[in-house]
């Protein structure tokens, strides 16, 4: 499996550049209503963890999408640019918004119990249903 890796990310615009220390090349996809509403189909996310320095964080407007997480967009082009987790302050960030991207490898899919049928991926992951994110999440209350 690949090392972690250190990476940048950018908006469509340019105006707003994350730089990760630290990219797992493990990504996850969510199969949610809201991640399927926020961008039109599952979120691709590599966790990026805490090590995050974002240039042009003016341009970035924040939005509470759930009691444990935020998520983040340039406010001059629309980019989803993060997901973060409020109790940990872990990123994750679109997988397509990093430009050296060969090593990532998808490992998990949550809440696989609301993807809808007209799409499927070939490979086989790890799954986590509804149940058992809530079940995580309110663990950690």
């Amino acid at each position: 499996m690949p090392a972690l890796i250190k990476n940048e990310a950018s908006c469509l615009c340019g105006s707003v550049k994350i730089d990760v220390a630290n990219v797992n090349p493990k990504f996850t996809v969510c199969h949610c209503e809201t991640c399927r509403n926020w961008g039109g189909g599952p979120f691709f996310a590599v966790q990026c963890g805490t090590d995050v320095n974002i240039k042009g964080a003016e341009n970035v407007k924040e939005y509470n999408s759930s009691f444990w997480a935020s998520r983040g967009f340039c406010s001059l082009c629309g980019t989803h640019l993060f997901y973060r987790l409020n109790q940990t302050g872990g990123y994750n960030i679109p997988v397509g918004l990093f430009s050296k991207g060969n090593d990532f490898v998808m490992t998990m899919q949550y809440f696989s119990d609301r993807r809808p049928d007209y799409y499927c991926f070939s490979k086989q992951t790890e799954e986590m249903t509804t149940a058992e994110i809530k079940a995580y999440f309110v663990s950690k209350v």
